[in-house]
């Protein structure tokens, strides 16, 4: 399955991580291969690669939550099946970038693992019920670890650090 995808930079910060592109149509594609979503071809999906301060401003606007968070997602307004555009991302580097640091993980897993997360909201899947946080945090890891990357939620993976940040 091909999407097109669309990235906007507006935090300079995420210019460090490389190969930004490469990243997400990896990504995409092993949630798709996961999940055996059915989606159009070429169907859109749009990033924001942004800082807290624009994160913060959407997530008052969209869901009345005055603070940063790590990722947002906005699904389009057609069925999977039949949508054209599946929705935007936005993802928060100074955020991102701490988490990484405070559970141990570099900011490219990290990274990955918000964009799977964000992906799976747009596909419908939600951490809302136990339930659904369950099976939603089953799928994650599954398709990290076809991505190479560890389980984000074992908490041997999620190091303590020291008041100096070192882990």
């Amino acid at each position: 399955m091909r999407l097109t995808i669309g990235a906007a930079v507006e935090c300079p910060q995420w210019e460090n991580l490389p190969n930004i592109d490469g990243l997400l149509a990896e990504s995409l594609q092993a949630v798709l291969n996961e999940t055996g979503e059915d989606v159009r071809e070429g169907a859109e999906v749009s990033f924001l690669f942004c800082d807290d301060a624009r994160i913060r401003e959407l997530n008052r606007q969209f869901r009345g939550k005055d603070q940063p968070t790590n990722v947002l997602s906005f699904p389009g307004p057609d069925p999977l099946d039949k949508a054209q555009f599946l929705g935007d991302i936005a993802l928060a580097f100074e955020t991102i970038a701490r988490e990484a640091q405070e559970q141990g993980k570099s900011l490219e897993h990290h990274c990955r693992h918000m964009i799977v997360h964000g992906f799976l909201h747009l596909l419908g899947y939600d951490h809302e019920e136990s339930v659904e946080a369950e099976e939603m945090e089953a799928t994650e890891i599954r398709i990290l670890q076809a991505l190479g990357v560890e389980d984000p939620y074992r908490e041997d993976n999620q190091r303590e650090t020291d008041v100096n940040g070192r882990a």
